[in-house]
């Protein structure tokens, strides 16, 4: 069976290297398996990601686009307010643990195996700094009197229950991290 995905050479070489990375992680994948899986020529890889760390950031940008939409959907998806998106929000937990080939948060495996100072690790720095100012303007518009401190002990929660998505795969862990947010958002906005 061909493994190749269809489209573009670049689509092509991005599809084969999001599923890879994410599976095995960045380092655990080599460019000439990305280059056999996506049919593509060397030169043709080259041309689109003149080095790995390229495909890489290009990878993480790709997550930060389905990751983050996903986040936001479940947000709006709780209603208009956002007291009530600050939770809603960890629908997408439940979504993403429950897929298939769920392998946890690929912006911390991916730090985790990307040196401190690199522009990989800075990429998935930036990311949970993004993600952080999001729900940090969500937890202002809510009336948090500290709403960077709602934000990162809410992200803390997202991350955790990313990480127990793949180490017990219990899907309670989701709900506990829901009502932990719960408990969390009420007693900022009292």
């Amino acid at each position: 069976m061909d493994k190749r995905p269809p489209g573009g050479a670049r689509e092509r070489i991005l599809d084969t290297a999001f599923r890879l990375f994410y599976a095995y992680g960045p380092r655990g994948v080599g460019v000439d398996t990305v280059i056999a899986e996506s049919g593509v020529a060397k030169a043709t890889l080259y041309k689109h990601f003149p080095s790995k760390d390229q495909l890489v950031l290009a990878y993480l940008d790709r997550v930060d686009q389905v990751w983050f939409a996903s986040l936001r959907s479940a947000a709006r998806a709780a209603g208009p307010e956002p007291r009530e998106q600050l939770v809603g929000m960890f629908d997408a937990l439940g979504s993403a643990c429950r897929r298939e080939g769920y392998h946890g948060c690929a912006f911390i495996n991916t730090a985790a195996e990307s040196p401190a100072g690199s522009a990989v690790h800075a990429r998935t720095v930036e990311h949970k700094r993004l993600v952080r100012a999001w729900v940090t303007d969500l937890a202002r518009q809510a009336g948090a009197a500290d709403p960077d401190l709602l934000a990162r002990q809410l992200t803390l929660l997202v991350d955790g229950g990313l990480a127990a998505g793949v180490l017990d795969g219990d899907p309670a862990a989701v709900e506990a991290a829901r009502q932990a947010a719960r408990s969390l958002v009420d007693a900022a906005l009292r």
